[in-house]
């Protein structure tokens, strides 16, 4: 219902909004699940998470349809989707194997139910509008569970779809998350891939600005679940988003900002529940606040292994560097952190499926290789760190008592980095906010 009153306030104000939905709240993981059930056999629990999932989009719907015929109709839309997700449940129990193929076509439901629901409502509530299949426009590689878009091919079918709905002030409601191969086998973005959806949409038709439309309200000094004095961020840089997204922050899919940055569209965070909260803008000029001008927010991502690499024959040699990281790219490996030392590297990965083959790659290189899991990384990001005398001095008496395992800093000029223990994350987050921000930072709303 929020969703739809957002909708009439663009529309009131003369914008025709294109909607991107993503699931209800707790349908993915149950199609996930569900998934995970079926792979292990246990056929009856995977089709009774199914059954979870239907029951909560019937609970939804009865909410918010008065009429029962028009209830039934919706529930028989629906259908069809629970039809091939419990084929799919069955095909995977029989085979006893779950390839991110059929993983991405199973989870990908959830967005296609939701939007069905949703465009119903606002058709109820007397606004034209119009369901569109994302997997028809949303052309991404065969790269499951992470697919890249093709971006040539969106632009070319989603100007072909949207513009004549757009011209007729038709409000277009799709979906995120999902997209297809160009032969319309089912993919997806990638978890939060949501946004990202809104965000390529939004530069392939030019638009004015990207809403991502969340549950907080806007970017924060620190995650207000461990920070209780965060504060909203009300502007912030195309590159400090990044850094955030990237480095832990949930609030966005770290692909998000990228196609944005390139057209200059500004990039809106607001909270659907209280649509009055003025957000943040993330914007290629965005005006700083005096009261914390240099460090702007402290993110944290854990579940990281990070792999310490040393070697006698760095010494005095060249092309080093390029040998290692051309394990990882054969590898399809990516690096999140990187610092080097005469005759050591260390780095940090969040992808594992393919460390056994680089632990065995460097070793018969001759290297010593050490891996350390569950790590996290803790950001700081802020600007104009390099110009700034003290701001180590400050970053580091705060985590005087943390164990810190690596330390990143000097390749942007916007945080500096540190990698440590899972279990000690949560505590450096908190002790570098009230050394950095709790002078000046004021409660979140």
């Amino acid at each position: 219902m929020q969703v739809a009153d957002l909708v009439g306030k663009a529309l009131t104000k003369g914008e025709v909004p294109i909607v991107v939905l993503s699931a209800v709240s707790g349908v993915t993981n149950a199609l996930i699940e569900a998934a995970k059930l079926a792979e292990r056999r246990q056929l009856d629990k995977a089709l009774s998470q199914s059954l979870v999932v239907l029951d909560k989009h019937e609970e939804l719907i009865a909410e918010l349809f008065a009429d029962e015929r028009l209830r039934t109709k919706i529930i028989k839309e629906l259908d069809p989707y629970f039809t091939q997700i419990n084929i799919l449940l069955q095909g995977i129990a029989y085979l006893g194997e779950l390839s991110k193929r059929s993983l991405d076509a199973i989870s990908g439901f959830g967005e296609l139910l939701s939007s069905t629901v949703f465009v119903h409502y606002l058709k109820e509530q007397g606004q034209k509008s119009e369901w569109l299949d994302a997997r028809k426009f949303m052309v991404t590689d065969e790269n499951f569970g992470g697919a890249t878009p093709i971006w040539s091919e969106i632009a070319t079918r989603a100007k072909a779809i949207f513009d004549p709905l757009l011209k007729d002030q038709i409000i277009p409601v799709t979906q995120g998350y999902v997209g297809a191969t160009v032969s319309g086998i089912s993919t997806t973005l990638g978890r939060g891939g949501s946004d990202f959806t809104a965000s390529i949409i939004g530069v392939v038709l030019d638009a004015s600005e990207i809403q991502i439309w969340t549950d907080v309200d806007g970017m924060m000094t620190a995650d207000p679940r461990l920070v209780a004095d965060a504060s909203v961020l009300t502007e912030v840089s195309f590159q400090e988003a990044s850094e955030l997204a990237y480095f832990g922050a949930k609030i966005l899919h770290p692909l998000t900002i990228k196609p944005a940055v390139e057209k200059k569209i500004p990039v809106r965070i607001l909270n659907t529940m209280h649509p009055e909260s003025i957000g943040t803008l993330i914007t290629d000029s965005p005006k700083i606040d005096s009261s914390y001008p240099h460090v702007r927010s402290i993110a944290s991502k854990k579940g990281l292994t990070a792999i310490f690499i040393h070697s006698p024959k760095m010494l005095m040699t060249h092309g080093f560097l390029a040998k290692v990281f051309d394990i990882f790219a054969r590898l399809e490996t990516p690096i999140d952190l990187i610092a080097t030392s005469e005759v050591s590297i260390s780095l940090t990965t969040d992808k594992v499926e393919a460390l056994d083959k680089i632990v065995k790659a460097l070793e018969e290189r001759g290297d010593e290789v050490k891996v350390m899991n569950d790590v996290a990384i803790v950001s700081v990001v802020g600007q104009h760190f390099r110009m700034q005398s003290g701001i180590a001095a400050k970053i580091f008496g705060a985590l005087e008592n943390i164990n810190l395992l690596m330390i990143s800093s000097g390749a942007s000029d916007v945080n500096v980095n540190f990698v440590l223990s899972n279990e000690d994350a949560d505590k450096a987050v908190k002790q570098l906010h009230e050394r950095l921000f709790s002078k000046v930072a004021t409660p979140a709303h």
